[in-house]
């Protein structure tokens, strides 16, 4: 079930006057670098405003793919697919974790040539990505309606499942490695001793830390901009629903343009609208206007720009305040919009045209969530210079579920000061500001 925010609390461990690393945000960016970082013995602290994985780590679709993948990423997410399945093994209940492939349907040449071309992407790396033709494609997803002309499909690629994913880590955390967690408290601000970063400021008190890690989603940019640091990022709403249970037709995920699914554990399917997403115009979105034009011309068909909602506080937003006032972390614990109804029609309309098996399966439930984005649409996994002892985990733009275990190895290594494995000049914080070109990944 979607958290609402006012769920019990699971997580209430003390907050210590001092810890090894202090990691804002309790998703699944932070909870696996906790993961590195437990394992290599540091004392570390997870701090949540709301409840552990109540935001987009709960909402996503629940796929684990390599398939599409930023050419920059895929090695890294390669890693993290191999990490998911040792999490699965070793926490247990509640991961999901399943090798059971990633489906791209095409509709057309253009997109099958768009397929082929991302195969030079994945070739280097020797991963089983293979098209598929119109015949493969009616064995792999039986009683479709005919009109995919062929795909692309990954067999080793999987998924999990983010409703427990998280929260089932969360335990093994705090029961094995000694991770200390505590929700319902929100971090205010950064504490710092002569330009440094030295600790957090939470609602429940002072907290220091030799390094400070800020995975806050959605949250990220407000944070560093009440200590002045800039992060261009914008969220889109997105609409998801699941199914009643059905007899099983496919056992992975697969989308075209217009539609996803993907099996649940639960016997049911997660559906998701291709190509349908909302974003709610304020401030923030006229703001560094030159770095979001290349994304905004691929995307102007898939984003829809809305004005509605609580416009005067999107457009004259609270910038600033210290350790001791209430921040807007305490005063939305937990963002949960409201599902689009038009992305629902969507939705019900693909799979009467597509998918006749699920034509008249009920959703059992529906929510939305808010996807933040970064112009090049890859993330931040890099220390923050202006703040020595702050690092940045934050942008992953609606994939970060499955990269997520890649997403905490890079970032316990920053932390530790330990060589990369991985070329993260992508990733870098200062791409946004030393006129690196903002080109984003294939969208795939």
């Amino acid at each position: 079930m979607i958290f609402e925010g006012d769920e019990p609390i699971n997580f209430q461990d003390q907050l210590p006057e001092k810890i090894d690393v202090a990691i804002i945000g309790g998703g699944v960016a932070g909870f696996a670098t906790a993961w590195h970082l437990s394992r290599r013995g540091l004392r570390v602290l997870i701090i949540e405003k709301g409840r552990v994985a109540c935001e987009q780590s709960s909402r996503n679709w629940g796929w684990i793919r390599q398939q599409g993948r930023d050419a920059d990423e895929l090695p890294i997410m390669i890693d993290a697919i191999r990490e998911w399945e040792e999490i699965d093994i070793t926490v247990g209940e509640g991961i999901g974790f399943k090798r059971t492939g990633v489906l791209y349907l095409a509709s057309s040449e253009a997109e099958l040539h768009s397929y082929e071309t991302w195969l030079g992407v994945a070739r280097p790396y020797q991963i089983d990505t293979r098209m598929v033709t119109a015949a493969e494609v009616s064995e792999l997803v039986p009683g479709n309606s005919s009109k995919w002309i062929g795909g692309l499909f990954t067999a080793s690629d999987g998924r999990g499942e983010p409703f427990t994913a998280v929260p089932a880590l969360a335990r093994w955390l705090q029961q094995h490695n000694n991770v200390l967690i505590r929700e319902h408290c929100a971090a205010r601000c950064l504490d710092l001793e002569a330009g440094h970063v030295s600790g957090v400021w939470t609602e429940d008190g002072l907290v220091k830390a030799d390094a400070v890690l800020l995975t806050g989603g959605a949250w990220s940019g407000k944070f560093l901009r009440n200590h002045g640091i800039r992060l261009p990022q914008l969220t889109v709403r997105s609409t998801v629903a699941r199914t009643a249970p059905v007899d099983e037709f496919f056992s992975g995920a697969a989308a075209d343009g217009a539609f996803a699914f993907r099996r649940r554990n639960d016997g049911g399917y997660t559906i998701a609208p291709g190509g349908f997403s909302e974003h709610f115009v304020g401030i923030d979105s006229l703001m560094d206007l030159r770095l979001w034009l290349p994304v905004l011309r691929d995307s102007l068909k898939s984003v829809r720009l809305k004005f509605g909602g609580d416009l005067v506080s999107r457009m004259f937003p609270r910038r600033q305040w210290t350790q001791h006032e209430i921040s807007p972390f305490e005063l939305t614990r937990v963002l949960n919009p409201a599902p689009s109804g038009p992305a629902l029609k969507w939705m019900r309309t693909q799979l009467q045209e597509n998918l006749p098996v699920l034509a008249d399966v009920p959703f059992e439930e529906s929510w939305a969530g808010f996807i933040d984005v970064l112009p090049d649409v890859v993330p931040v996994m890099d220390a923050v210079d202006p703040l020595p002892g702050l690092f940045l985990g934050t942008g992953f733009s609606g994939h970060g579920f499955g990269f997520g275990p890649g997403a905490g190895k890079v970032l316990a290594n920053k932390i530790l000061g330990q060589d990369d494995e991985f070329n993260l000049d992508r990733f870098r914080y200062n791409r946004f500001f030393d006129g690196t070109p903002m080109v984003p990944g294939p969208g795939l």
